[in-house]
């Protein structure tokens, strides 16, 4: 019986090699993580983030989940935003909870200065089988990270499932703008820009191309939203960020 296959990039591979071709990926980039994503944003990433939380509106107490969020800057920003929050007006403590399935990339995360104060923890973890007890958290969010997952569906599942009721799901992703003039010069970029970067400041052309490759094989914005509503989510939707090189997309579990 021939091995059901799925992409990898612009690669087609047998689906049982994904993760650890992915993990291969993310093993070599881990260090230089942050500097990748200024690179394949132009730096917007940093602002794109910070609509995120915005939009999430984090409050005092809640409980979130970052899945492959190793560097931690969601889960960061996640965290001081509800600490504006109790500021004002009390509360206890946001905690944060930062599950990503390679270690490299937990460890390329922790900084005792900005983790100094904050209710953060790390856990290494499956997207696709998560380590915790149904509907333990407030808010669930990956942001760069679901389309590296063999079953995204699979994994949306998940995510609504350590969801408690009237808990909000957050999914960052680069996506494709839907202007094409745009859309061209966004491939222009990325494809003579983004390999070749990554070879001069981490000596890793491949896994950058791989990268970039990996982002024309991701569902469009309706094709995505409608995997989120199967999974059971309720007021799904999108906003395209930066005129659609990356989106928001968001939904309830009610």
């Amino acid at each position: 019986m021939t091995e059901k296959t799925i992409d990898f990039g612009f690669e087609n591979i047998p689906e049982s090699q994904k993760a650890s071709r992915v993990r291969g990926v993310f093993d070599s980039v881990a260090k230089n993580y942050d500097l990748m994503n200024d690179a394949m944003s132009l730096g917007i990433h940093r602002v794109w983030k910070n609509m995120t939380m915005a939009k999430l509106n984090p409050q005092p107490g809640e409980r979130h989940l970052d899945v492959a969020g190793g560097t931690g800057d969601l889960a960061r920003r996640f965290i001081r935003a509800a600490d504006d929050v109790r500021l004002r007006r009390g509360g206890e403590p946001a905690q944060s909870v930062i599950c990503d399935i390679n270690a490299e990339m937990l460890l390329a995360g922790v900084n005792a200065s900005k983790d100094a104060g904050l209710n953060l923890s790390r856990i290494c973890g499956d997207a696709q089988a998560l380590p915790f007890p149904d509907e333990s958290f407030d808010v669930v969010t990956i942001a760069f990270g679901i389309r590296n997952v063999t079953d995204r569906s699979l994994a949306l599942r998940e995510f609504y499932r350590v969801l408690k009721p009237g808990g909000r799901l957050a999914v960052l992703e680069f996506s494709t703008p839907p202007t094409q003039w745009l859309r061209k010069f966004y491939d222009s970029y990325s494809f003579a820009v983004i390999p070749p970067m990554g070879q001069l400041l981490a000596n890793d052309r491949d896994s950058y191309q791989y990268l970039v490759e990996s982002i024309r094989r991701f569902p469009k914005q309706a094709q995505f939203a409608k995997l989120v509503e199967e999974a059971g989510f309720s007021r799904v939707g999108w906003d395209d960020y930066s005129g659609g090189i990356a989106a928001l997309h968001t939904g309830w579990k009610v």
